[in-house]
């Protein structure tokens, strides 16, 4: 099951500029965070920099790594990137407390040297020490003590080893007031005079962005924990809409630390992450090895221009703009008047997503609008109309201001899609490329081509050279693609154009992708025992006929819900995603869902039923109640998904579809 252990994290801050209209205002009488109106300890203008050591190792921590890890912070280029904290979690002191003082005892073996040589070493290195306690009689690994009850001599403790970041959690919290228990502390911290850096990680139960910077909070965690997944990356940006009017110099929303780097998650999913983390003005709490890191995840945590987006304040950290399913935009203006955009790719397969300058707020510009693209340090023109292509579970991240594109080459968008998602057997399908011409002038000796896949032909139903596309304007070219049994499973497809724009050659390429997928059978099946399309999954693997367990394959048990046990079913972890192919031959759906037994009476998932994006059938289950059962019609249905997510975090959220019973023709 999921263990309730946490993350730190940091900030930020710069002039004020009017939020887009898109972004609401808070509910009456609740206060917005402003830039003439910073809160908290005051520390934390700017969304702090830093290191965890949690999300990589656990309790399996000591002196030394700390040490070595504060030296590849600076020789990265981390801590010139402004990178300063590092920090250290759980599991850092022993058992007891010291019998005769009551104060904290670092770990003899992990820690001989004891913290205050620790914080030494790292401060002789530029560099700031964190720590870690809960608000609780344990930490949540329960290997140490918690500060409940001992806030001022443990804070004073902090301050003497020269401590200069907490981050305090929730458990074994023995159901004292979380605004009590973190008040407690922040009066402590304040008391000691040394300037610590307040981490409030109440997991967002009782919504600290309302309260945490009156307790002297610096920034508050918004969400249960985060893991290397894209489900629980997606899981906590959901979790972030709506708070955007609760954030700001010294008072920072806190969505848990980065995975960026950390094998859950591909290059692609995690600059998606940090993407969103640095338009959220989040705190970037690295929680990978950056002893040994690759060039590509130190190049994501270091972009100097991704950096600027997180580190800007313009009196509104960024919020979704619009959301189209699994394609989504972010924005968030900037102090210079230009406006940042990530446009979000939530699906498997590559999808074109755009918005307008319009859209974004902007003010009309006769010469365009440049876009600059953060990753690839690339830049256009575009007459109003931004656009790109986006990676299956993957982000563009753009800067977007009006005017200034004399010079600049025109946006151009290239993508390939086919008609059909997903075909049975050796069905042909069509697809088309386009390219659409954002820009203010014209492309000339436009040519487009697809490669076919492997045992599939591409037969051109048109021409494929287009002559000139005129500005705002698209071109498309068709194949029709067929193959004589070709495997099942995704079939990539890669398509390029090239034009002629001022005399200069330019090319572009898209990818599009289509499953070639055995419908569900005639008559009657349980879910469990066909191949789906796609499984996504927030904790470990998606089970068949199993419960989640935890990360391994396998490790689940019987499912069983409210003492029942079901032979048949789905064992997952919220959120998740299970897609199946169903070729609009089938007419019923029922299953039972439910929490598994095996995580007590704990957790609570909502359970919903898709059929084509098109919202079927929905419940809630928690570990205290019994399976709740679905029956649901699937006429007309081509994809059929099975949807959980979290309803107050997704620790405990082990989410069952027992008997899952498929009727087709």
């Amino acid at each position: 099951m999921r263990t309730v252990v946490t993350a730190l994290a940091l900030a930020l801050a710069v002039p004020a500029a009017a939020a887009p209209p898109s972004q609401g205002a808070p509910p009456p009488g609740v206060p917005s965070r402003t830039a003439s109106a910073p809160t908290g300890s005051e520390l934390a203008q700017t969304p702090p920099l830093g290191w965890n050591s949690w999300n990589t190792f656990g309790c399996d921590i000591n002196e030394k790594l700390i040490r070595d890890t504060a030296d590849a912070i600076v020789a990265s280029g981390m801590a010139a990137a402004g990178y300063e904290y590092v920090n250290i979690d759980d599991c850092w002191a022993e058992k007891e407390r010291d019998p005769v003082t009551g104060t904290y005892v670092p770990h003899h073996e992990r820690f001989p040297s004891g913290i205050k040589a620790l914080a030494d070493y790292v401060h002789v290195k530029g560099l700031k020490l964190g720590i870690y306690t809960s608000a609780g009689t344990e930490t949540c690994a329960r290997t140490m003590p918690g500060s409940l009850g001992h806030e001022d001599l443990d804070a004073q403790t902090f301050a003497d080893w020269g401590v200069d970041y907490l981050k305090y959690d929730n458990c074994n919290n023995q159901g004292v007031p979380a605004q009590e228990r973190y008040k407690a502390m922040g009066d402590a911290l304040a008391k000691t005079g040394r300037p610590i850096v307040y981490s409030i990680c109440e997991w967002g139960e009782n919504d600290p962005w309302l309260w945490g910077d009156s307790v002297g909070g610096d920034l508050w965690r918004t969400t249960g924990d985060i893991t290397d997944s894209w489900s629980s990356v997606m899981s906590l940006l959901d979790q972030q809409v709506g708070l955007e009017a609760y954030s700001g110099p010294s008072a920072w929303n806190d969505p848990d630390m980065l995975e960026v780097g950390n094998p859950g998650l591909t290059q692609g999913e995690s600059r998606a992450h940090m993407s969103l983390w640095a338009l959220l003005n989040a705190p970037l709490i690295a929680g990978n090895d950056v002893r040994s890191m690759p060039a590509w995840a130190r190049n994501q945590l270091t972009d100097p221009d991704v950096l600027a987006v997180n580190q800007d304040w313009s009196g509104r950290q960024g919020a979704k703009l619009r959301d189209d399913g699994d394609s989504e935009v972010w924005t968030k203006r900037m102090s210079d008047g230009s406006v940042a955009v990530v446009l979000l790719n939530r699906a498997s397969a590559p999808a074109t997503i755009g918005t307008t300058a319009t859209e974004l707020g902007l003010p009309r510009a006769a010469k365009g609008y440049r876009v600059r693209d953060l990753w690839t340090n690339t830049t256009a023109a575009s007459g109003g109309r931004v656009r790109a292509q986006v990676p299956g579970h993957g982000a563009v991240m753009l800067r977007v201001s009006a005017g200034g594109t004399a010079g600049l080459p025109p946006m151009v968008a290239v993508d390939v899609t086919p008609a059909q998602p997903y075909v049975g057997g050796s069905e042909a399908n069509t697809v088309t490329v386009t390219v659409h011409n954002d820009g203010t002038t014209a492309l000339t000796r436009v040519r487009l081509a697809l490669t076919a896949p492997v045992d599939w032909t591409a037969t051109a139903t048109g021409p494929a050279q287009l002559g000139s596309i005129a500005p705002g304007r698209t071109g498309t070219a068709t194949w029709r693609l067929t193959a004589d049994g070709p495997d099942l499973g995704p079939v990539d497809l890669t398509a390029s154009a090239s034009w002629i724009w001022r005399d200069r050659a330019y090319a572009g390429t898209a990818a599009g992708r289509f499953t070639v997928a055995p419908p569900a059978p005639a008559g009657t099946s349980y879910l469990s025992d066909l191949p789906w399309l796609y499984a996504e999954n927030g904790w470990g693997p998606v089970e068949r006929d199993r419960s989640n367990g935890e990360t391994a394959a396998g490790d689940g048990r019987p499912l069983t819900i409210a003492g029942t046990v079901h032979e048949k079913g789905l064992g997952s972890h919220a959120p998740s995603r299970i897609g199946y192919f169903l070729d609009s031959r089938c007419s019923r759906f029922s299953v039972t869902v439910g929490i598994d037994d095996e995580v007590g009476d704990q957790g609570r998932a909502r359970f919903e039923v898709w059929g084509d994006g098109v919202g079927l059938a929905t419940a809630e289950a928690t570990g205290a109640g019994a399976g709740v059962p679905l029956d649901v019609a699937v006429d007309g249905v081509d994809v059929v998904e099975l949807r959980t997510d979290p309803v107050d975090g997704q620790n405990y959220d082990h989410a069952d579809w027992a008997t899952p019973v498929i009727t087709c023709a």
